[in-house]
């Protein structure tokens, strides 16, 4: 594997790529983490997914362990392993490739073709966890402040999606450390989600209208 693309990448963004052998003992380390199906990552400068996929590939052997014998189950704990990987990554090539190979791990394992339902609706979650910005400034490419996706698996087909300022949840952390100063504010209302959604199925994800940010069906 080439652990780099070019001399000037490196030496203009720092860009060097983790082999995959040292990225699977740095895992082991979170062995535990990685093999649960909703515990979440976020790789602040995800590249090609060299950290995304191979947590992704442990969700899903999670996901088969527990849930392979049902096709529903395995379907729907396998959309919400996906969805529980994060990412954001300064350079556009970088976050196409990313977003690309992890659809093709997800769609590998339940054996997606493109235009399928779940296939569309996993593509959706990339595009949104998948972020093209700056986790230095916290701010998407196009300026605006990053805007992270929190969804949660409800059961019997049914997804929840709240969105929050990854600048205030960032902030939050410092807030909740005890001892601090800030410890006993608790869930303070800065600390709320900035929109939620309603209960959706994975047609609804599938249909997702970025324009007008509602289920297109």
């Amino acid at each position: 594997m080439n652990l780099t693309k070019s001399r000037k990448r490196v030496a203009d963004h720092g860009e060097v790529f983790t082999p995959p052998w040292l990225v699977e003992k740095m895992l082991d380390l979170v062995k535990g983490e990685t093999e649960r199906i909703d515990s979440r990552f976020l790789e602040p400068a995800c590249g090609s997914g060299n950290f995304l996929a191979p947590i992704l590939q442990r969700k899903l052997a999670a996901v088969e362990a527990k849930f392979g014998k049902s096709a529903f189950e395995k379907r729907h704990y396998g959309l919400l392993a996906l969805m529980c990987c994060y990412g954001i990554e300064l350079l556009p090539d970088n976050i196409a490739e990313c977003r690309a190979n992890m659809l093709e791990v997800f769609a590998d394992y339940l054996r997606l073709e493109p235009g399928e339902e779940f296939y569309r609706a996993g593509s959706h979650v990339l595009s949104v966890n998948l972020i093209h910005g700056d986790a230095m400034t916290m701010r998407e490419d196009g300026g605006a402040p990053i805007t992270v996706v929190e969804w949660g698996y409800r059961g019997k087909g049914l997804f929840q999606r709240r969105d929050f300022r990854l600048d205030v949840l960032v902030g939050m952390s410092g807030f909740a450390e005890k001892g601090s100063l800030f410890s006993r504010l608790g869930k303070h209302e800065i600390f709320t989600p900035i929109r939620y959604y309603p209960p959706a199925r994975v047609g609804d994800l599938a249909g997702f209208d970025d324009e007008t940010q509602s289920w297109g069906g």
